[in-house]
């Protein structure tokens, strides 16, 4: 979580930024909102961790509260600054298709249509090794319930090769960014547009 050391990254983006150099962060969203404003002024895109839309739920995960981490979510919006959001679905914790509905509608109304959300498989480590992967099935649900829900960037993580890993034209449904891993293998974009429709 880098804003364990906020002033070291606060002093780093700001020279990163006077540089030339873009500037991100991944983050679980906790941060104050006066401290997150300032350091938005050098930042060019922020991923947050969204660990569950039930607050008993987010509160017995992560100790913390979930309405913070909603304004949070809404203050980078406002900020003009990048947003993506990041769903780590776990068996059992965080996989109730109800509660992904519903945050899916709040990130439409609240965020926009078009800010990518990512649903990414858990694999068993550390506290939960007694927790099976999220099950193929569960995250292509979760995709399929954010697009109804008229999300246009949605993403499937951390299961290789698979075709929502890749962004497609919500108008013409072709692929704009096709990637295996870490790499694009085409990119279908000229001009920030799709370059079929």
């Amino acid at each position: 979580e880098p804003t364990q050391q906020y002033e070291f990254m606060y002093d780093i983006a700001k020279l990163a930024k006077g540089s030339g150099l873009r500037v991100t962060f991944h983050s679980n969203g906790g941060m104050s909102p006066e401290p997150m404003k300032a350091i938005l002024t050098y930042v060019d895109s922020v991923a947050i961790d969204l660990k569950a839309f039930d607050a008993e739920v987010y509160h017995n995960l992560t100790t913390g509260e979930l309405a913070p981490v909603l304004d949070t979510l809404k203050l980078i919006k406002e900020q003009g600054v990048w947003l993506e959001v990041v769903c780590l679905v776990i068996p059992t914790v965080s996989d109730n298709l109800e509660d992904i509905e519903r945050m899916c509608v709040w990130l439409r109304d609240n965020l926009g249509e078009e800010t990518p959300v990512h649903f990414s498989r858990f694999f068993p480590t550390c506290k939960l090794t007694g927790l099976s992967p999220t099950p193929l099935s569960t995250l292509e649900q979760a995709h399929d319930i954010a697009r109804q829900a008229g999300l246009h960037y949605v993403y499937i993580g951390n299961v290789s090769g698979h075709d929502y890993a890749n962004t497609y034209c919500p108008e013409c449904g072709k692929i704009l960014i096709e990637r295996k891993g870490l790499l694009i293998q085409q990119n279908n974009i000229l001009d920030g547009r799709c370059k079929f429709c």
